[in-house]
């Protein structure tokens, strides 16, 4: 008789209990790409520093030193600090462009450390740095940006002059253009340990993220995934969402909370251990699971979730194919220009600019979004084909055929019901 470790026959009750518990979901439009990944470019000092602090801070994607808000020369660090420039109202501003996803880090997050971590009451100077340059600036990218930070501008100013700081003169602005600046002030404090950190905070704050409670009322209704964190330092939530996490951009939605904020929530799990990722619906627990969980575990639980016992979750995980001119095909043959995405991780695969109709009944790509699949042998039906996966979720997306485009270009032979469509703007 062949024997199982107990590892494959924990494995395989989870696989078999999620897609027992889990129902179809009913097809609909998916959130633009924009509601998961934002962009805020922001000035407050010497942008070493700055930069630093908002790359600890989980959510944060990337942060990038650089100009903006200037005009009529060219962006260079030698150029902004030069004397004639430095109470120059067309100076650029030193900045950092924050790329941040929020289903982990909200706006509101982000610039409440933002506002906590300078003195936004001087006026085109940070301690002693003193210049236009230096000038405290919030760029935004999104009107939802601009609304939070306005409302906490207001919020920040009540408790500063509670404390006896003067006005805030933090400049809002829609974001123009952002110039990268030179790579010698990339990670600079990463790379110049002993460099120059200066901390001007004035040391108010906003009250403390781990005594709120937040709403759990959207919980409530729809699928969702929430992830139980630590308050201390915990190395394997930080692994989770290093190698997991931070990249999701699924339309299902992503949560944390700590053990003290789950009020309302029906959970049967017990949530003294920290991670545990638990997938909701209607506010009630389906599948949790206690621990680290690696990618592919983890896209294959929330594949069960969210698509149930359905020909998409064959073709993701069982390798099956769509049949010709499938219903799910239909609906995007004719979509206009955007952007095809794993319909788990939310990652982008294919442009509707490299499409191309093949008259096969399935969807058909010249290439993928760079850096998007992986390519995998498949001797499968007695056949030599090469086989497309995600590189995000690894779920298999189709095969791609050499010289069979328009051109000679290849032909990436894709399964629509493993996609979903945004529409670009």
């Amino acid at each position: 008789m062949k024997q199982y470790s107990a590892y494959g026959l924990a494995t395989l009750f989870v696989i078999v209990s999620i897609w027992a518990f889990a129902q179809p979901d009913i097809v609909k439009a998916p959130p633009q790409a924009s509601s998961h990944i934002k962009v805020l470019v922001l000035g407050s000092g010497c942008f070493w520093g700055a930069e630093k602090r908002y790359e600890a801070m989980r959510g944060v994607l990337d942060a990038q030193s650089g100009y903006a808000d200037g005009h009529g020369f060219k962006a260079t660090y030698s150029a902004i600090t030069q004397a004639k420039r430095r109470f120059d109202e067309n100076n650029y501003a030193e900045v950092v462009k924050v790329t941040y996803n929020a289903n982990v880090l909200s706006t509101e997050q982000l610039l409440k450390r933002y506002f906590e971590s300078h003195d936004p009451t001087q006026a085109n100077r940070q301690g002693n740095d003193i210049g236009t340059q230096y000038r405290s600036i919030i760029l935004y990218s999104e009107p939802e940006q601009q609304a939070v930070a306005l409302n906490l501008k207001a919020q920040y100013q009540l408790l500063l002059s509670a404390a006896g700081y003067g006005e805030i003169k933090t400049q809002i602005k829609s974001l123009d253009t952002f110039y990268p600046a030179e790579e010698y002030h990339q990670n600079y404090l990463a790379k110049n340990p002993n460099g120059y950190c200066p901390d001007h905070s004035t040391g108010v704050v906003f009250k403390a993220q781990a005594d709120e409670k937040p709403t759990n009322t959207a919980l409530l209704t729809g699928k969702h995934i929430l992830i139980i964190d630590s308050q201390s330092y915990c190395p394997y939530c930080e692994k989770l969402k290093k190698t997991v996490l931070n990249d999701y951009q699924g339309s299902i939605g992503l949560h944390y909370r700590y053990a003290n904020q789950l009020e309302g929530l029906a959970l049967t799990t017990p949530t003294w251990a920290t991670p545990t990722i638990v997938f909701l619906e209607q506010g009630k627990e389906v599948y949790a699971h206690q621990g680290f969980m690696n990618k592919d575990d983890f896209y294959r639980a929330l594949g069960a979730f969210k698509l149930g016992n359905t020909e998409a979750y064959k073709v993701a995980f069982n390798s099956k194919t769509d049949a010709p001119f499938c219903k799910q095909y239909d609906l995007f043959k004719n979509t206009g220009q955007g952007i095809f995405v794993d319909k788990l991780s939310g990652a982008p695969l294919f442009d509707t600019k490299d499409r191309f109709n093949s008259g096969t009944g399935w969807l058909s790509f010249k290439y993928p979004v760079k850096g998007s699949v992986t390519y995998h042998e498949d001797s499968s039906y007695g056949m030599q084909r090469t086989e497309i996966r995600s590189k995000s979720s690894g779920i298999h997306l189709g095969h791609v055929f050499e010289n069979e485009g328009p051109g000679g270009a290849d032909r990436y032979c894709i399964n629509a019901t493993v996609l979903e469509f945004i529409p670009k703007p």
